[in-house]
């Protein structure tokens, strides 16, 4: 049965591929699950620092304050 996710393939180092498999090991998990979990957590946290700049810009740009009260008007 076909998979509903794309696959995508990787080829690392032999270094790499053995902490991989050492994590996996580790982990009680296979390889594939292990580099999964890790490739999410670098977009997470390239995420969170792109939305950590837009938000340093957006302070600096210079804006109207709007009394909370004002706001809800």
């Amino acid at each position: 049965m076909p998979t509903r996710n794309p696959r995508i393939n990787i080829t690392f180092e032999p270094a790499t591929a053995g902490v991989l498999a050492y994590l996996a090991i580790q982990e009680e998990k296979s390889v594939t699950s292990v580099a999964k979990e890790l490739v999410l957590e670098a977009l997470e946290r390239r995420e969170d620092m792109a939305l950590s700049t837009l938000a340093e810009i957006r302070e600096q740009t210079i804006i109207k304050r709007v009394k909370h009260r004002d706001a809800w008007k």
